[in-house]
This record gives structure tokens, sequence and C-alpha cells, in this order.
């Protein structure tokens, strides 16, 4: 072959091998985030399903799911392949356990929960330190305490193990609850004495402290909204939670549609990965 003919054949052999290389990282280029299927389900009780928050569903029926709920919110701003709420008001762990987690598969991506208060007495607790006295709010919120530290870490650990159960694949979000009172206000803020309202307070920190707890037991993540809640609490002048509203005793001492969207919102889209 002449010299010039073998120069030309190494010059074609050069550029076919380098394209060559290149083919296979074009081909391995791993799907972005924005392929990947997110399938969530909301989870819980009236701190998820939006109590407080107005423009309820009217399918939603006593479970009083609103149109303002932090999933709801979530859901609008990020597009997930499906989204669906079964959170209720009123909703206990055995209620998660017993029917809440049958939304719940393996294509399942992501879900959320609060869950807890209820186990605890949480509505019976604010009624009897708005209708009765100190005392008895004293001694209603020291009997909820024993509960937080006896029985609820069992009934936690039924309620997340059951949604790994039914969820194995999921990144499972767990948020706790707000301090409902700023105490640095109290003097000046009708209503309860400060005594009720320390104690409240040190009862909703003993149940968020259980509620972390349970959350890393199972490998969930844990999103923390009292800090998030800190300046809007009842006794300050923008409160994003109800105090006691006679007219509507369900929605007292819930999170309003302000809470929702500036409290638990970015909280659990923080965490939502």
């Amino acid at each position: 072959m002449p010299p010039r003919a073998r120069s030309r054949r190494r010059l074609l052999l050069t550029a076919i091998t380098a394209c060559a290389c290149a083919v296979p990282a074009l081909a391995v280029a791993a799907p972005t985030a924005a392929q990947a299927a997110v399938n969530y389900v909301a989870l819980g009780d009236s701190y998820s399903s939006g109590v407080g928050a107005g423009s309820y569903y009217g399918s939603s029926g006593s479970c009083d799911r609103s149109a303002n709920a932090y999933s709801v919110l979530w859901a609008n701003a990020n597009h997930p392949t499906s989204y669906v709420s079964v959170a209720c008001s009123g909703a206990t762990t055995s209620d998660v356990v017993s029917s809440q987690v049958a939304a719940l598969s393996g294509s399942t991506t992501l879900v959320s929960i609060t869950i807890g208060g209820n186990d605890v007495g949480f509505t019976s607790v604010m009624e009897t330190c708005v209708i009765f006295s100190t005392s008895d709010c004293v001694s209603a919120v020291h009997t909820a305490e024993g509960e937080i530290a006896n029985q609820l870490p069992g009934e936690l650990n039924n309620a997340l193990g059951a949604i790994a159960a039914h969820a194995p694949n999921a990144r499972v979000v767990v948020l706790d609850y707000p301090d409902l009172y700023d105490l640095s206000k109290s003097s000046g803020c009708i209503g309860l004495s400060t005594t009720d309202r320390t104690d409240l307070n040190q009862a909703a920190d003993q149940l968020d402290s259980q509620i972390q707890a349970a959350a890393g037991r199972y490998g969930d993540t844990f999103g923390e909204v009292k800090s998030a809640f800190t300046g809007h609490q009842i006794c300050d002048s923008s409160s994003w939670l109800h105090s006691v509203d006679w007219f509507d005793l369900g929605e007292s001492y819930h999170p309003t549609a302000a809470g929702q969207a500036g409290g638990y919102y970015p909280v659990f889209s923080a965490k939502a990965g």
C-alpha cells in the first residue's frame, strides 16, 4: 500500500475509534429527577387533612379535607404522577393501620403524616382547659403526658410499621405539631392562664419528641414545624393557629390556611426530596 494511502487509513481508524468511545457515554446517561414517577399519598389526622384551613371538599365528609392543606399545596406546586389524601379529622394511629394504609402500595414513592395527638386525647384535654379550672387543666395534661410516655411509642410503632410494610419503596415524612402558645406574650393575652399554656406547650414538646424518636426508629424523615410557627402562635398578633372558637370548636387549636401555607408546607417541601 502506498505511504499516502496508509496515512489516510490510519486517520480513518482513529476517527472511528474516537466516535465509538463517545457513544456509550450518551447511552448510559441517568434519567433526570423530573422523569422519575412520584406517587404521593397523604395520611394522618386533622393537621394533615387541613381542619381550620377552610375550603373543605364536600366529598371528604367528616374528614374535613381542605384545599388549603399542605399536601394539596405541594401537589399543586410539584405535579406528582399521582396524589391522594386519606388524612382525616380525628384519626388515631389505629385508624392509620386499619384503613389509611390501604391507600399505599409498592408503587408509592412519597408519604406524609401527622399522627399521635388524638391517641393521647388532644381534643378532650383542650376542652377541659378551656371550660374548667387551671387545676383541672393541669391534671388533664399530666394524664396525657403519662400516655405520651407509656402508650404512644408502641402506637406510633404500629402506624409507622404498617406504612413501611405497605409502601416499602416510599420516602416517609413524619411531621410533628407546633407549640400552641407564645408564652412571652401570655401576660397580655386573654383566655387560659399562663400555667395552662405552659403545661400545654410542654405536653406538645413531649409529644413531638416521641414522634421524632419513632420516625428515627423506622428510618423515616422527620419534619419539625415548631420553629416555622415561631412568631405566629396564639397570643401573637399574626397567629397561624385558631384559638378557641365557640361557634366551631372543631377548628379550635388547628392551623389556619396561613399556618398550612407558611408553617407545614415549607417544612414538608424541604423534606419531600
